[in-house]
C-alpha cells in the first residue's frame, strides 16, 4: 500500500519575544511511518509539538493535513482532526478506571443513557488490538504500572480516531521490558496506517523503531532522512554540530597499585571463571554482545549473582563476595543497567536516594536528621551538575541523565573506591553522556578504579584505558585501548577472541 502524507509544515518560525525558537522548519509525515524527532533540550521539538497541536500557534509558515489546510486553534481541534500527544507525564485521571479514562468525552450513549455494553466492547477490542486484554477495564488507572498507563492513554488516541500520534520521550520511565512491548503497539499502529511522530533522546531505541529522522539544532532543521543507513555517530554530529570524538574528554591515566583482584571468579549465570587485575587511575572497559557474560560478572562481583567460586581481593584483603551490603562496605559500587528497576527508588526525592546506602551517618538516636541529609544532597547536586529545583524533586520526574547522575551521586557519596558502571549511558541525552565520560575520567584522575560495561563500543575506546573482551560467559581477551579498533572489538566479541577472527581472516 502506498504511503501518503498526511502531516506537512512548510517554512514554520515561532519567537518568544525576541527569542527565536523555531526558522524556517519543514517537516512531514506519512501514514504508517514512525519519524523520529531529534534534537537537544532546547533545539525547538516541544515548541513544534505544540504548534502541530493547536497548543501554539506559529508566527509564519503553513500545515496541512491530509492535503487540506490545517492550523488547530487548541489541543482539542488538533485531537479531533485526528492529532493525539501522548506526553511524557501521561494526561490521566487517576481515581477513573481504565475504561473511563479511555472513553472519556468519547462514551456511546443510547436514548441519553451510557451505552454499557458497547463501551465494554469498545474497551475490550482496543486492548486487544495493543496486545494487552489482561488489563481489566474496571481498576483504577493509579493502581497501574507506569507501562499499563501508557497503554491506557494510547487506547484514549485509538478510541477517538487518531490518525498521528506524537510520543514524547514514551521510555523515559519504562522497564526495558515495557519498552519492547510498546514496540510491538508501535508496530501493530503502523500496520493500521497511523503516523507516528516520535521525540526521544535515546538513540538506540530510535534507531530499531524510526524508520526516518528529522533533527532540530537550534530551532533549525540540522537534517532529515532515512533511518537505514543512517549512522549513530551521524545523528549525534547532526544533533551537536560537531563530531562524535569531541565528546570524549582528553585523560592522561598513570594508574597506580592494584586495589582489585579478581581470581577464578564465577557466579551461577557465568560459564567459566574469570581472572583480572585492576588499578587505582584506571578505567577497564568491558566489551561483549548482549548475553556474552558482562553483565553477570558485574553483578557476581558486587554480590548480587550467586558465587560459586573464587574470590576477589580488594586492597590486599580477601573478600567473597556473597551480598551487596558487604561489598558496598568494601569499597564496591555498582551502578545497574537497568536504573528504573534496581539502579533508583523512582517514587522517592533526591535526597532520599542519594543517602540511602549511609542512612547511618544521618541517623542519631533513632531519628533521622533531615536537614543534614538535604545538605549533602545539595553538596552532590552542584558536584555533579545534577538539574533540580531542590532535593525533595522525586527522580521520577528528571531526564534520563539526571537520573543515572544522582545514581553515580550515591555510589560517590558511600565513598566506593571501585565503581562497577553497567552501560552507565544508556537511553540518555548526548551532552549528558559527555558530561558522564566526564566524571568517569575524574573519578580515575583521583585515583579511584573503573570498571565501565557497554555496548558501544566507539565509547570505550574514547574513555577507557584498558578493555576487556567477553563471549558466551567467558573473558576472551583484554588489551591496552591502542591494540583495539571498533571492527577488531566487534571481531573478538563475535569470534570469541582477536587471534581466531585474524585466522579466520587469512583464510578468507
Amino acid at each position: 500500500m502506498e504511503q501518503k502524507f498526511i502531516l506537512t509544515a512548510r517554512s514554520l518560525s515561532k519567537s518568544f519575544g525576541l527569542t527565536p525558537v523555531l526558522k524556517n522548519v519543514n517537516f512531514e509525515l506519512k501514514s504508517g511511518e514512525v519519524r523520529a524527532l531529534l534534537g537537544e533540550n532546547g533545539a525547538g521539538k516541544s515548541t513544534l509539538i505544540k504548534i502541530f497541536s493547536g497548543a501554539l500557534k506559529p508566527d509564519s509558515g503553513l500545515m496541512s493535513l491530509d492535503g487540506q489546510p490545517y492550523g488547530p486553534e487548541s489541543p482539542l481541534e488538533g485531537r479531533k482532526n485526528g492529532l493525539a500527544v501522548i506526553y511524557q507525564e501521561l494526561n490521566l485521571a487517576p481515581h477513573l478506571t481504565v475504561e473511563e479514562n479511555i472513553l472519556l468525552g468519547q462514551e456511546s450513549q443510547r436514548l441519553g443513557f451510557l451505552n454499557k455494553k458497547k463501551n465494554r466492547q469498545k474497551i475490550k477490542q482496543v486492548l486487544e488490538f495493543l496486545g494487552h486484554p489482561e488489563i481489566s477495564p474496571d481498576i483504577p488507572v493509579r493502581k497501574l504500572p507506569i507501562g499499563a498507563r501508557q497503554v491506557v492513554e494510547i487506547g484514549r488516541a485509538l478510541v477517538s480516531e487518531a490518525r498521528i500520534l506524537v510520543m514524547d520521550e514514551p521510555t523515559s520511565s519504562l522497564s526495558q521490558e515495557d519498552t519492547r512491548r510498546l514496540f510491538e503497539i508501535i508496530h501493530r499502529l503502523k500496520t493500521e496506517g497511523v503516523g507516528i511522530i516520535y521525540v526521544s533522546h535515546f538513540l538506540e531505541e530510535v534507531m530499531e523503531v524510526a524508520d526516518t529522522f528529522t533533527v532540530l539544532r537550534d530551532g533549525e532543521v540540522a537534517g532529515s532522512g532515512e533511518m537505514a543507513g543512517t549512522s549513530m555517530e551521524q545523528l549525534i554530529s547532526l544533533m551537536i554540530g560537531k563530531r562524535l570524538e569531541e565528546l570524549y574528554p582528553e585523560a592522561n591515566y598513570q594508574p597506580g597499585e592494584i586495589i582489585l583482584k579478581v581470581g577464578n571468579l564465577r557466579g551461577q549465570r557465568m560459564t567459566a571463571p574469570v581472572s583480572l587485575e585492576l588499578r587505582r587511575g584506571e578505567v577497564l572497559g568491558v566489551a561483549g554482545l548482549v548475553g556474552s557474560g558482562r553483565t553477570e560478572f558485574l553483578r557476581t562481583v558486587f554480590g548480587l549473582d550467586k558465587l560459586k567460586e573464587g574470590l576477589l581481593i580488594i586492597s590486599g584483603t580477601e573478600f567473597k563476595p556473597q551480598h551487596p551490603r558487604a561489598s558496598i562496605n568494601n569499597g564496591l559500587g555498582f551502578l545497574s543497567e537497568d536504573r528504573q528497576a534496581e539502579g533508583l527508588a523512582l517514587k522517592m526525592n533526591i535526597s532520599d536516594n542519594l543517602t540511602l546506602s549511609r542512612l547511618d551517618f544521618y541517623t542519631r538516636r533513632g531519628f533521622l536528621d533531615q536537614q543534614k541529609q538535604k545538605a549533602s544532597a545539595w553538596k552532590w547536586i552542584g558536584q555533579l551538575a545534577i538539574k533540580a529545583r531542590s532535593p525533595e524533586q522525586p527522580v521520577w520526574t528528571l531526564s534520563g541523565g539526571n537520573q543515572q547522575k544522582v545514581a553515580l551521586a550515591r555510589l560517590l557519596h558511600q565513598q566506593a573506591e571501585v565503581f562497577l558502571l553497567d552501560e552507565p549511558t544508556r537511553g540518555i541525552d548526548v551532552l549528558s553522556k559527555a558530561h558522564l565520560y566526564e566524571l568517569i575520567v575524574e573519578l580515575a584522575m583521583k585515583q579511584k578504579a573503573v570498571i565501565f560495561v557497554s555496548s558501544y563500543f566507539p565509547e570505550l575506546l574514547g574513555v577507557c584505558h584498558r578493555i576487556a573482551v567477553f563471549h558466551r560467559g567467558k573473558l576472551v581477551d583484554i588489551r591496552m585501548k591502542e591494540k583495539w579498533t571498533e571492527e577488531s572489538l566487534m571481531k573478538a566479541a563475535i569470534a570469541g577472541s582477536l587471534e581466531l577472527k585474524e585466522k579466520i581472516d587469512r583464510m578468507e
